[in-house]
C-alpha cells in the first residue's frame, strides 16, 4: 500500500498543475486499489536500472494519487522482479495476476519478453501497456488484443535518425548492436533506411548480451567506414564506450549515431567517451508545453532529479491507462481495452492517440546530441530536433490483428 506523507502532500501540491481537463463522469463505488503490476529484473546487464522502472512506476501512481485517482480509488503499485528470461519474465506476469491481484502490467520488458508476455495476456485477462520494448513484430505480425505499447520501435528510431544520416554525407556505415530479436530488427531497418539513400552497410556485428570486453569487435570496427550505428544498450552500453574510448575508435568517424546507447541515465557512467553523439531520444525535460512543465515540477520534487524519458514514456502510460478507466467508467479489462483503443487523451507529451489498428501511441520523438554543459564539468544532451509521430510512424500493417 502507498502511505501518505508529508512529502506526498508536497507532491500533491506540485501536482496541482497536472490535473487533466477531461469531463465528469460517474464514480464507480470505491472497490479498494487499483493494482499495477510491475515487471523488473534483478539479474544480468538490465538488473543494473530495474529501480528506475519501479521509481518511475511509483512516482507516476504517486501524482496520479495526488490528483485523486480515478472513480474514486487509487491507484498501487505491485512489483515482481525475476531473472530476466522471456520464461521467467511470463511467470512473473503470471504471478502479478494471479497472486498480486493485478489487471495492468507494465515494467521492464525487453523485446523478447513482450513478445512471449502479449499472447497469454488474453488468457490471464490482463492489459498490459508496454513501456520498454522497441521490436517491430510487436506492431505487425505478433501483436494482440490485449497489448498496448508506448515506447518507440525501431522503425521510428530509424525515420527519426533518417534526416540525420542525409546530412552527415556518409556512404559506408559499420553497425553494432546486441544479439537478441531488437538489435537485429533494428539492424535491419536501419540498412534498409541506409541503402534508401545510396550507401551502405558494410559490417554489421552482434554482440551477446552480457558482453564485458569488446575489443574483438572495436578492432574489427576500426576498419574504414564514413560513420558508426550503435545499438548497445545498459551495462552493455557503458562497457563499449569507456573501451572505444581507450582505442579512440569514435575519433576514426564522421559521425556517431546511437540507438538506445547514450541515454540521460549512463551519461554519468559515460562521460566524454560519448561525446557529440547523436542519439534518438523519444524524451527531454525540456521538450514544449505547459503539462509537460509541470511533470518535471512535480517529478523533481519527490525524486531530487530531473525525469528522463523511461520516467516519462511511465507517466505517460499510466496517463493513458486512467484517460481510458475514466471513458469506459469501468476497471474491467475489456471495457478498458475497447476505450484504450483509438483514445486521443492530453499527457505530458501533449494530446496523443493510442491508434486503434495496432495499439501503439502515435507520439513525438527527437534527436538529441551530447555535449559540454555550460560549465564544462560535465556532459548533457542538446535536443537538434523534434517530430510529430504523425510523420516518423508507419501506417498500420496488415499483419496485426488486434481484435
Amino acid at each position: 500500500m502507498i502511505r501518505l506523507s508529508r512529502r506526498l502532500v508536497a507532491l500533491a501540491a506540485a501536482a496541482g498543475a497536472l490535473v487533466l481537463a477531461l469531463p465528469p463522469v460517474a464514480h464507480a463505488q470505491a472497490q479498494g486499489p487499483i493494482k499495477i503490476g510491475v515487471l523488473t529484473i534483478d539479474s544480468g546487464p538490465f538488473a543494473t536500472y530495474a529501480s528506475l522502472v519501479e521509481d518511475s512506476a511509483r512516482t507516476s501512481v504517486d501524482i496520479l494519487n495526488a490528483e485523486g485517482g480515478v472513480l474514486g480509488r487509487k491507484f498501487e503499485v505491485v512489483v515482481q522482479s525475476h531473472a530476466g528470461t522471456p520464461a521467467s519474465a511470463i511467470a512473473a506476469a503470471n504471478k502479478l495476476v494471479q497472486q498480486g491481484g493485478a489487471s495492468f502490467l507494465t515494467g521492464q520488458t525487453p523485446t523478447s519478453h513482450s513478445l512471449a508476455i502479449a499472447p497469454r495476456l488474453a488468457a490471464l485477462n490482463a492489459l498490459m501497456i508496454d513501456v520498454y520494448s522497441q521490436g517491430d513484430d510487436l506492431m505487425t505480425k505478433s501483436c494482440q488484443p490485449n497489448f498496448f505499447r508506448v515506447t518507440t520501435p525501431d522503425s521510428v528510431y530509424a525515420a527519426m535518425l533518417r534526416d540525420f544520416v542525409k546530412k552527415s554525407g556518409a556512404k559506408t556505415w559499420n553497425v553494432i548492436s546486441p544479439d537478441y530479436a531488437v538489435g537485429h530488427s533494428f539492424a535491419t531497418k536501419f540498412a534498409e533506411m541506409v541503402q534508401e539513400q545510396g550507401g551502405t552497410v558494410q559490417q554489421n556485428l552482434f554482440a551477446p548480451q552480457g558482453t564485458t570486453d569488446f575489443g574483438s569487435y572495436i578492432t574489427q570496427l576500426s576498419k574504414p567506414a564514413d560513420a558508426l550505428m550503435v545499438t548497445l544498450y545498459m551495462s552493455d552500453g557503458n562497457s563499449f564506450a569507456k573501451q572505444q574510448k581507450q582505442f579512440g575508435l569514435f575519433d576514426k568517424y564522421k559521425t556517431v549515431l546511437g540507438n538506445g546507447f547514450a541515454t540521460e541515465f549512463q551519461l554519468s557512467a559515460q562521460g566524454d567517451a560519448v561525446l557529440g553523439v547523436l542519439n534518438g531520444l523519444s524524451y527531454h525535460n525540456t521538450m514544449p508545453g505547459e503539462r509537460n512543465a509541470a511533470f518535471v515540477k512535480a517529478y523533481e520534487a519527490r525524486n531530487k532529479r530531473k525525469p528522463i524519458y523511461t520516467d516519462a514514456d511511465m507517466m505517460v502510460a499510466m496517463e493513458m491507462l486512467r484517460a481510458a478507466i475514466i471513458k469506459a467508467n469501468s476497471t474491467d479489462v475489456a471495457a478498458v481495452r475497447g476505450a484504450l483503443a483509438g483514445l486521443k487523451a492530453p499527457t505530458v507529451y501533449g494530446v496523443v492517440e493510442m491508434r486503434a489498428a495496432d495499439h501503439h501511441l502515435i507520439r513525438q520523438h527527437g534527436v538529441a546530441q551530447v555535449v559540454k554543459t555550460a560549465d564544462g564539468k560535465a556532459t548533457t544532451f542538446a535536443m537538434r530536433s523534434i517530430e510529430p509521430g504523425t510523420a516518423l510512424f508507419p501506417p498500420p500493417s496488415p499483419e496485426c490483428k488486434t481484435q
